[in-house]
């Protein structure tokens, strides 16, 4: 579509060029609103936060109110191979030609300032959501909190997933600084939920909803569901989901959360989380891409390893790769690759973290496919092949 490829080209995009599209104003983005009759007083919002977990929380509770019969707007980032992935109602996304026809109005007018890439497709969204009457819209953050474009709403809710180390060159670096980072969704006598993963930095929020009247709710990790996830961080992310549908208006049988959790990829295009798309060899797919991420992927995989390990693993530049590699066990056969994204990490960048490493096969790949293809040709109907690192690999793979 000419229309979106000018708007990668005119607008900077962290999914293009990584930290050099964040802009730590919100400015922009209030503008956008403004320009656009202000979208966000006509709707109703849910704000999801968080280092690892947002994407997963996102999507299951827009799910499940999907199921529970209400209009459900959904934002996420980043898209795994089409543009209309960030924006959807009860799961469908947003039409290309309403994409072309926004890009092409905003390219046909003189704006008085300078958006991004992510703050012009989150104006895109509301005015979507809007036209579509949603009752209801589960907004994921891009990067961060305070700062972060999508911090203009008013939500009903305030959820914060988990917080480690990640994007330190914007948002601090230490679990404190990010943490007061993510705080800044939270709003004014607004509910705020925090997950497990929060547990190390609770006294950061704690003091932010003190200051600002808001009720904090910790999410807790037991539930009739845990059955249908595999790790406990996927459990730990679900009782977040549970306890937004706890706060929230509406009348949710357990039901309907079953539905829910069974419908998610359609309702909300959900992938890439432990996604199994090939058995013997077992192929999965997931978008861990930070230490804590990868680690907790890592341990769900080797409890339930047959055979050998196989890792397919490309990242962006701007990760912890020297950690990532300290996780992948020994004995793990990695095919290190980079993937077409410009952001990825060059071979021979990733070359010189792993061969630094004591592990047991490493072989380097400039092109993604054929390093999956030789761990399919290679491997015994035993073993388990994984993609991980980023969404933009598992982009190369679709």
């Amino acid at each position: 579509m000419e229309a979106l490829d000018w708007l990668f080209q005119q607008f900077p995009s962290y999914q293009l060029i990584g930290s050099k599209a964040f802009k730590p104003t919100l400015e922009n983005s209030r503008s956008i609103l403004e320009y656009l009759d202000h979208p966000e007083k006509d709707l109703k919002f849910v704000h999801v936060a968080g280092s690892n977990g947002k994407g997963s929380v996102s999507s299951y509770l827009a799910s499940i109110l999907t199921e529970s019969g209400l209009r459900v707007g959904l934002f996420t980032s980043p898209h795994i191979v089409h543009f209309s992935e960030r924006i959807r109602v009860n799961g469908k996304p947003i039409p290309d030609i309403e994409v072309e026809a926004f890009v092409n109005n905003v390219r046909e007018t003189e704006l008085p300032f300078s958006p991004s890439f992510f703050e012009i497709t989150f104006g895109m969204a509301l005015q979507h959501f809007r036209k579509e009457q949603c009752e209801i819209c589960i907004i994921e953050t891009g990067l961060g909190g305070r700062l972060d474009a999508t911090n203009v709403i008013s939500p009903e809710l305030s959820v914060i997933t988990s917080i480690s180390l990640e994007h330190t060159d914007m948002l601090g670096d230490t679990v404190e600084a990010i943490a007061a980072e993510k705080a800044g969704i939270i709003k004014s006598n607004t509910p705020v939920i925090l997950g497990k993963g929060c547990s190390s930095v609770y006294e950061v929020f704690e003091r932010k909803a003190v200051e600002l009247n808001a009720n904090v709710f910790k999410a807790t990790t037991s539930s009739v569901f845990d059955n249908h996830f595999k790790a406990p961080y996927q459990r730990e992310n679900f009782s977040c989901v549970i306890e937004a549908i706890k706060i929230l208006p509406y009348s949710i049988s357990n039901d309907t959360i079953e539905k829910g959790i069974q419908a998610v990829s359609t309702n909300s295009g959900y992938a890439g989380r432990l996604q199994v798309v090939q058995s013997k060899p077992a192929v999965i797919f997931d978008v861990a891409h930070n230490p804590d991420g990868i680690k907790s992927t890592l341990e769900v995989i080797l409890s339930e390893l047959e055979g050998d390990l196989y890792i397919i693993y490309g990242s962006s530049k701007d990760k912890d790769v020297k950690s990532v590699a300290k996780i992948f066990p020994n004995s793990a056969i990695v095919h290190a690759t980079q993937f077409s994204n410009s952001r990825s990490l060059s071979m021979d960048e990733m070359k010189s973290v792993f061969d630094e490493t004591n592990l047991k096969s490493i072989a380097y790949y400039t092109d993604a496919n054929k390093a999956l293809d030789d761990a399919k040709q290679l491997a015994n109907p035993e073993d388990t092949i994984v993609a991980l690192g980023s969404f933009f690999l598992l982009s190369d793979f679709f």
